[in-house]
């Protein structure tokens, strides 16, 4: 415990470091104008989806989703699992979706508004991935179980397991950006916590490797997959899933932040 206390307080201090203007810190990692932490990723309109993929989105059992879901360039075809609504105009809908689906093949103006979202989405990914100067780097070697962790800018050049539980700490405008080279796993039933009313929408998980969510694992924050973004069967996501390839479910929960 003691351990975990004095890292707390070394990253609040780096993380405070974070909002420094001067340095190549501010050129590299802009720090957050409105509290602690990194400057958050901008989405574009990437940000107007809850999910959004470049080849497929598909989904088994019985999935809740509260948003849009986007995808490009695969046509609706390799939207499965949701029995949309036909015919199609711009979009079509579904029973498990709260939002609208808007796939390539749609109607005007939706292939070129898709086309921005997939091109912002892949600039949000660059952006998250080259942020430099970081909070701190390989943390636990890669192995984040049981952290509490404040506002700042993570760095693994592994993969990042979440066995059961982390903790993010920290105010309503802070930010926290992980930059993970490999895989993202978090093990069933695993639990992403925030606290002191930190808020998903600011939390950016950029992944290079696959992100996996566990069976009904909880999790929160925007995913920035480089790859698959796969739920296993009764997972929780509140924040987004934005892959460049494609995007599985399985009974899953998707809830906009």
């Amino acid at each position: 415990m003691k351990r975990f206390t004095i890292l707390l307080a070394s990253l609040a201090l780096l993380g405070a470091a974070c909002s420094d203007s001067t340095g190549s810190a501010a050129v590299n990692n802009p720090p957050n104008p409105n509290g602690l932490g990194p400057k958050a990723v901008s989405l574009g309109t990437a940000g107007d989806y809850v999910i959004l993929a470049k080849s497929g989105v598909s989904t088994t059992g019985v999935t809740a989703v509260v948003g849009d879901i986007g995808l490009s360039p695969a046509a609706a075809s390799y939207v499965t699992g949701f029995a949309l609504s036909t015919p199609a105009t711009t979009f079509t809908t579904s029973a498990q979706v709260t939002g609208k689906v808007w796939a390539s093949n749609y109607a005007v103006p939706t292939p070129a508004n898709l086309t921005t979202a997939i091109l912002n989405m892949q600039t949000a990914y660059t952006d998250a991935a080259g942020r430099t100067s970081p909070t701190v780097t390989e943390l636990g070697a890669g192995n984040i179980q049981g952290m509490t962790l404040v506002p700042g800018l993570y760095k693994w050049g592994t993969g990042v397991s979440i066995p059961s539980a982390v903790t993010l700490s920290g105010g309503a405008n802070d930010v926290w950006i992980f930059q993970i080279a490999k895989n993202l796993t978090v093990s069933n039933a695993a639990i992403v916590t925030l606290s002191g009313g930190a808020q998903a929408k600011n939390v950016f998980w950029q992944v290079a490797g696959q992100a996996t969510l566990g069976t009904s694992s909880d999790f929160k924050g925007i995913i920035l997959g480089k790859t698959l973004i796969a739920f296993n069967t009764g997972a929780k996501i509140t924040g987004r899933a934005l892959a460049q390839t494609a995007v599985t479910l399985n009974a899953t929960a998707v809830t906009q932040p």
